[in-house]
């Protein structure tokens, strides 16, 4: 990170953010999966501080206005996507073209496209269509240029375009193979928010009068220091009062899934940032999604989300900053894109009724806690704790078995009946950028261990991926090829064969295994029956 920071392109990314907010311009950040919800995130965050500038500064605000509605974020598949993957988006470069142009995106606007791998078609093509708009176009990956490069052509085309700025954030291996959504998109979120807080600060200061530039009380840091508190946040973080405060809550945790129970957490100003790391435990681990409100036959996602102080419409509102912003896509749409016939034929519904059958408000769910165990968990920083944690516990506490509170901060004096306090500075700042990275970074470790120690990682990998698209498909094959010793041509056929082994077993059961664990099972079991 230090390195980035000296890059000339970390410059000219901030410089472009803080001009196209000059010149009324609009910024667009795009990516899918992990890189998606980030995407989403740095919006809403984005979002936060414009609301809350008008709400407390009011005469401050009449002074830039307009600058709420400049950041857009795209995800592939759109808002429902945040909640569950939709199925096969990621890997068409032309529903990247079609969601950011019907986004609106026009010259001048600045389009940052986010791809953790460098290389998925989709955020590759809202690349190609912020350059055929007019747009200044950043692509940001984790993966070495020259790797890329040499290897993926559709990689290869767009980082050499001349007109593509790129941001090499080149993260190495992940601590446990297939993480992306940890190291990778923790120095997205890193990198770009850094950029996009420096680039208000600095649209502040020039339009605005000295006297009311003070009043805000923003810290003008230099791009260096973002390296020094991030450093100095992993290092208290990695304390071993925090470090055994994470411990705890893996063992809380696995012990409530272990009795087949449910765990479902409440939060307000960093809803977004703990639903994140919810959902993404369901594709990453292969655990059951979030279940629509009309459903009562899938089974219950292991956890789950809720805001107590607004009914779910409103909160997906308070959550997103902005009202929802669903696909509306037929048939006709998918035909026009030339997309596969499934989806020509049976287009999914991923419209805002849709996402509102996802009930995170809070209205009473008794499908959250009349399973053999329950805990309410209420996740803030410690500025927002009381209040959160008295309203949540007060009016929906006494409905689950356990309660627990995880709070980010210096001090932390809640009452419930278990407490895990994470001890750390969350320095202000215009997008509250420490705090989401804090939150972020312990809510990734701790669903990563539970989920670990639940059995859904092999050796240092996360196999138990559920190969929904080419991607995952491909990142399976080279999991179980790289974890059996066997060619990737036959790891990929042992693949589909166990796609349709788990096919065959979800008729009769309701839980089934990763294809890519059974796989590897497979494999080893007939390489053991060989040896014998």
């Amino acid at each position: 990170m230090e390195k980035l920071f000296q890059q000339d392109v970390f410059h000219q990314l901030i410089d472009a953010f803080a001009d196209a907010l000059c010149s009324n311009k609009r910024i667009y950040f795009t990516g899918c999966g992990a890189t998606g919800r980030l995407s989403i995130l740095l919006e809403a965050a984005y979002r936060c501080f414009w609301q809350q500038l008008s709400e407390n500064h009011p005469d401050i605000s009449a002074n830039v206005p307009d600058t709420e509605d400049r950041a857009f974020g795209i995800m592939a598949g759109g808002d429902f996507a945040l909640i569950k993957s939709v199925e096969g988006f990621e890997d068409f470069p032309d529903f990247g073209r079609c969601q950011l142009k019907q986004a609106g995106v026009q010259p001048g606007d600045i389009v940052v496209a986010v791809t953790e791998g460098g290389e998925t078609p989709f955020v590759i093509g809202t690349a190609w269509q912020g350059l055929d708009a007019g747009a200044n176009v950043f692509f940001v990956y984790n993966n070495p240029t020259d790797l890329l490069r040499t290897h993926v052509q559709r990689s290869r085309e767009i980082i050499d375009h001349p007109g593509v700025k790129k941001l090499d954030l080149t993260t190495g291996p992940m601590a446990i193979t297939g993480s992306t959504r940890m190291q990778a998109v923790t120095a997205e979120l890193l990198a770009v928010g850094a950029a996009l807080e420096m680039a208000v600060v600095k649209f502040l200061q020039q339009n605005l009068s000295v006297p009311q530039f003070s009043t805000l009380g923003l810290c003008i840091r230099p791009p260096e220091d973002y390296p020094r508190l991030f450093a100095g946040l992993l290092t208290q973080l990695s304390s071993p009062a925090n470090v055994n405060a994470m411990a705890d809550a893996v063992e809380f945790e696995e012990d409530i899934y272990r009795r087949h129970g449910l765990v479902t957490y409440i939060a307000d100003a960093f809803l977004l940032d703990v639903l994140t790391d919810t959902t993404e435990r369901s594709p990453t681990f292969m655990v059951p999604p979030f279940r629509k409100s009309d459903d009562r036959l899938s089974p219950r996602s292991w956890a789950f989300v809720k805001d107590p102080f607004h009914p779910t419409p409103h909160a997906w509102q308070h959550l997103l900053r902005r009202r929802p912003r669903g696909l509306q896509w037929t048939a006709e749409t998918y035909k026009q894109l030339n997309a596969p016939l499934p989806l020509q034929t049976q287009p999914p519904r991923l419209d805002n009724g849709e996402i509102f059958k996802f009930q995170i408000g809070s209205e009473p769910d008794t499908s959250r806690t009349d399973a053999p165990d329950s805990a309410l968990v209420v996740i803030g920083a410690a500025d927002e704790i009381e209040h959160l944690s008295g309203a949540a516990l007060q009016t929906l506490g006494s409905e689950y078995k356990k309660t627990a509170v995880m709070v980010f901060g210096p001090q932390a004096h809640p009452r419930t009946d278990k407490l895990f306090h994470f001890r750390c500075d969350l320095p202000a700042s215009p997008l509250q950028l420490w705090r989401h990275l804090a939150i972020k970074l312990v809510l990734n470790t701790i669903s990563t261990a539970t989920m670990a120690r639940m059995g859904r990682v092999v050796s240092n990998a996360m196999a138990w991926l559920s190969p929904s698209n080419k991607k995952l498909i491909d990142r399976g094959s080279r999991l179980i090829s790289e974890l059996t010793g066997c060619a990737y041509e036959q790891a990929c056929i042992a693949l589909y064969h166990a796609i349709d082994e788990v096919q065959s077993r979800a008729k009769q059961a309701e839980e089934v295994p990763s294809p890519v664990a059974l796989a590897i099972e497979s494999i080893r079991s007939a390489a053991h029956k060989t040896s014998l």
